[in-house]
Order: C-alpha cells, then sequence, then structure tokens
C-alpha cells in the first residue's frame, strides 16, 4: 500500500514539475507567439473582474480598460503646414493648428493607442503614426518611453508600434462578431490632449463604409459608366487596384481628435475595436464615430509579428453591390441584395472554383452578404492558401462554392505595385500611382500620375503638393508612370524641375531646385 502511495504522489509530482517546466518555457517563448498566445497567457493569470454587462454602471470595465490605454505623441520634420479638412480625426488642421503656417516649425501630433501585449506591442491607426520622425508613448503612470514602429497597413489605417518596456496592463481582445447594434460601448483615449477620458454610447450600426480608406484609388465597386463600357469592349477598367478594407463599427459614443487609435470596448471591458474616425463637418464630434473591429486588427497584428507586413488573400472578382434602386445597364438580376460578380480575375481563386460573371454572392461562410463590407472585413483576416465558402445565386438556384485565396501576383498585384501600386520617389518626397482612364477623362488630360502621399519635410511638401493632385508632365514631358517620372527629373534646365499638374481647383505649376 505505501508502494503504491509513493508511485502515486512521484507521479503527480513529475507531473506538476512537468506542467510547470512547459509554462515556463511557453513564457520564455511568447516573443515569437501570436497575440492570441500572448493574451491567453496573460489573463490565464489575471483574470479580468468585470460584471458590468447590461447594465449602465460602466465603472469596472473602465477602471479594466483605462489603464492600457495610451497617450502616443508623433514629431515630424520642419515644415510649413497646409491647413486642410479630413473626416479622419487627427489630419492636417489638427496637425499644423489649422489654417497656413508661414513659418517653417517642427510640427506635432497625438493620438491614442491600446496596449495588448505585457512586452510593450500597441495597436493605434496608421494615419497616427505615418511619416513620423518620432514617436513617444505616454504611460499612464506618466513615463514617457520611445515607441519604435513594427509595421503599418494604409489599407485598414492599423499600426502597432513596440516600446521597450515589460509587466504593462494589457487591454483584453474581445469577439468584434459578437458586438450587437444598440449594445452599450465605451470609447477610450486622449481627446484634445486630455489626459484618459472615456465616454459612453451604444452600437449604431456594423460593416460601415464610409469612403475614407483609399480615397484615391478606384475601387472594385465600378461606376455605371465604367460597366457600360466594359459591357461594349470587353476590357476591365484601367485603373489602381483597390485593397482598402472599410467595415468600420459605428458608434455615438463621443469621440474627437487625439482619440485615434484608442478603444472601443464592450461592458464587459474588452476590446471591440480600434477608434478610427469621426463623420463631422467641423473636425469634431457630431454624433458619429467609427471603429475598425478588432477581429480584422488581431489579423493584421499578427501578420506584423510573424511576417513584418500583411499577407492578404483575394477572391478574385470584381463586384457591384445590389441594391433596390436602378442597376446599371447590363446587369440582368432582379436580386436586391448581395453582390454582383461583373469580373472574374483570370488565374483567381473565384474562377478556379467555378465562379462566373453574373453571378450573385450571397453568403461567405454561411453568413449573408448585403453590401461590400460584409466580404471584405472578412475576406481580410484570412490569407493566401486559405479557404472560403462562398454561396452564389445563379439561374434562380443557390451553390455553393469553395474558393482557395490567391496572394497579390493573382489579382495583378505584385511587390512593386501592390496595394494601391503606389511606388516612392525619393528625390520628389512622394508617391505615385498611375491615374486611371476614368481620371483622365474628367480632366481632359491625356497622360497623368496621382500623388497619393508627400512626405513632410521634402520637395512637394516644401512647395506646397497636396495629396491627390495629378501630375501630367515632369520637366515637359508627359508622365503616365512612376519610371517616366523617374526619366524625366534629369532633363530639367539650370538645376531646376518643373511640374505642371491639374485637381479639383484647376491646373498648376510648380518650379523648384533639383535635389
Amino acid at each position: 500500500m505505501k508502494k503504491i502511495l509513493g508511485i502515486t504522489v512521484l507521479a503527480a509530482f513529475i507531473g506538476g514539475a512537468a506542467a510547470i517546466g512547459g509554462y515556463k518555457l511557453f513564457e520564455r517563448n511568447q516573443t515569437g507567439s501570436t497575440i492570441t498566445e500572448k493574451q491567453n497567457l496573460y489573463f490565464a493569470n489575471n483574470p479580468l473582474k468585470v460584471t458590468s454587462a447590461g447594465a449602465t454602471d460602466f465603472t469596472q470595465a473602465a477602471a479594466a480598460v483605462a489603464p492600457g490605454v495610451v497617450h502616443i505623441k508623433t514629431t515630424y520634420a520642419a515644415s510649413k503646414g497646409q491647413g486642410s479638412s479630413s473626416p479622419f480625426d487627427m489630419m492636417e488642421d489638427f496637425f499644423g493648428g489649422g489654417g497656413r503656417q508661414m513659418q517653417r516649425q517642427p510640427r506635432a501630433a497625438s493620438g491614442s493607442g491600446v496596449i495588448i501585449s505585457q512586452d510593450g506591442y500597441i495597436v493605434t491607426n496608421n494615419h497616427v503614426v505615418e511619416n513620423a520622425e518620432k514617436v513617444e508613448v505616454v504611460l499612464t503612470d506618466r513615463r514617457k518611453v520611445e515607441a519604435k514602429v513594427i509595421g503599418r497597413d494604409p489599407n485598414t489605417d492599423l499600426a502597432l508600434i513596440k516600446v521597450n518596456a515589460t509587466g504593462l496592463p494589457v487591454v483584453k481582445m474581445g469577439n468584434s462578431d459578437n458586438v450587437q447594434v444598440g449594445e452599450w460601448v465605451l470609447a477610450v483615449g486622449f481627446p484634445l490632449d486630455l489626459n484618459t477620458t472615456v465616454t459612453a454610447g451604444i452600437v449604431s450600426a456594423k460593416n460601415r463604409s464610409i469612403g475614407i480608406i483609399g480615397r484615391e484609388q478606384q475601387g472594385n465597386e465600378i461606376t455605371e459608366e465604367e460597366y457600360r463600357e466594359y459591357q461594349r469592349t470587353g476590357k476591365r477598367p484601367d485603373r489602381p487596384a483597390n485593397t482598402s478594407i472599410e467595415s468600420f463599427i459605428q458608434t455615438d459614443a463621443a469621440i474627437n481628435p487625439g482619440n485615434s487609435g484608442g478603444a472601443l470596448v464592450n461592458a464587459n471591458g474588452e476590446l471591440v475595436g480600434i477608434n478610427s474616425a469621426i463623420a463631422s463637418q467641423s473636425g469634431y464630434n457630431q454624433g458619429y464615430g467609427f471603429a475598425i473591429p478588432v477581429n480584422l486588427a488581431r489579423k493584421i497584428v499578427d501578420d506584423f509579428m510573424k511576417y513584418g507586413s500583411v499577407k492578404r488573400g483575394y477572391i478574385g472578382v470584381n463586384f457591384v453591390p445590389l441594391s433596390g434602386e436602378e442597376k446599371p445597364e447590363g446587369i440582368k438580376t432582379n436580386e436586391i441584395s448581395g453582390l454582383y460578380v461583373n469580373d472574374v480575375v483570370a488565374g483567381g481563386g473565384a474562377a478556379a472554383a467555378g465562379i462566373k460573371s453574373g453571378d450573385v454572392i450571397k453568403k461567405v461562410d454561411g453568413v449573408v452578404i448585403n453590401d461590400s463590407p460584409d466580404l471584405q472585413e472578412r475576406v481580410g483576416r484570412l490569407n493566401p492558401g486559405d479557404k472560403v465558402k462562398l454561396t452564389v445565386l445563379r439561374d434562380g438556384a443557390l451553390k455553393d462554392y469553395t474558393v482557395t485565396l490567391k496572394g497579390e501576383a493573382s489579382v495583378g498585384l505584385t511587390a512593386n505595385n501592390a496595394a494601391s501600386k503606389s511606388v516612392e520617389v525619393g528625390k520628389l518626397g512622394a508617391t505615385f500611382a498611375p491615374a486611371s482612364q476614368a481620371q483622365k477623362s474628367k480632366y481632359g488630360i491625356n497622360s497623368g500620375v496621382v500623388v497619393t502621399s508627400v512626405t513632410t519635410g521634402k520637395a512637394f511638401d516644401n512647395i506646397g503638393v497636396e495629396k491627390g493632385l495629378i501630375i501630367t508632365k515632369v520637366n515637359g514631358q508627359p508622365v503616365n508612370s512612376v519610371a517616366d517620372v523617374q526619366k524625366a527629373l534629369p532633363l530639367g534646365r539650370n538645376n531646376m524641375v518643373s511640374i505642371s499638374g491639374v485637381g479639383e481647383q484647376g491646373s498648376y505649376n510648380y518650379s523648384f531646385p533639383a535635389q
């Protein structure tokens, strides 16, 4: 009997030691793990104690979340500011204080971020840290720590930064799929440079697209004019591919300048979204704010941690969202919901699965699809090689197709033209993408490249060239590509560069010293 008891005790001891050793090994190796594993490890030892769900007392949720939301301060190169207006809550008016500034001075901005791991990973908005020379994080204990940008994704307006600190408070990630219209949510951040601020509201809508991400990109949703041209010639619209993803959670919790990158949490204190934008004519809260679903943010963060960049999978179709309104000519369906497939990309996943032009996508993985954000956000969480089930209406009958998502090459994107096909020209301090045929027709031009971004303190910023302008000539030479721009740069006279362009306000001409 004693022998059996001794064996039992020994076995229990060995099992306990193995469990402790396994835990310690996992803890030591957490640097290379996913954010989900990091969160599971943290909250296994630090359970979230919140019971305010369904109540109007949010003190526990606020107390649990506030320590994990940080103030982000960014600085930029000295430049003359350009006043502008944008639906994003932190753009030029907030950066430069509004209006035109004639003197060159360092510019600064501030936003918010959410700590998602004990070892210093923080998720925020891309537009909070984009082009910043220095990113500083102010922790809730008032420590100031410089942060490194791990990755930025303009297509979702998300960014991942990291500070060299440990033992930080963490905000628990929830499940944005479970968010319901009408439920209570809290917005936590640093609006207007104030200290930690918590506001409450409800979820007003889900899967909302407001056209703010990649506004210069001509999207997969083609216009009626383009569709008629496609029907007549069979030629696909000539424009950069749009890989931006907008499927916002809309809330009436007050969001103001500085809230960007902050937390949208449910009444249980779980992160369900990253606050990103406001719908406002004044630049301040007027009742509606928009947050990126945390399920999408989780995928972007994990990609940055694993690969250093975002790996996207594509279905390989172009489509038109259906509604009860009059449909573009050539669309032969009486359906008022779903996505009408007007073109299937050769060699893409949809083509291989058997999806055809004229099909109507009704569901993705069993979930009903009513508009493009419904599809984009769900596919945006997946990687090349992943499979997705599309339920398609064809000839009056529903049929399921399993599509294996393909990488960028399958939809005509390469390493040089991924996302918006933008390529940087360092001497000008800007990135460019070829102007679409629709843009050329709009302005009556035969050539052009679109300015897709401008680097603070570089040539274009210094002379006032803004994002969205179409450059038609460089040093008198027509330009239709980044290669054309680069070839034309050395052709200037007297060491000067001349630029001609068009935009909403008319024609422009610039001249500045070559660098």
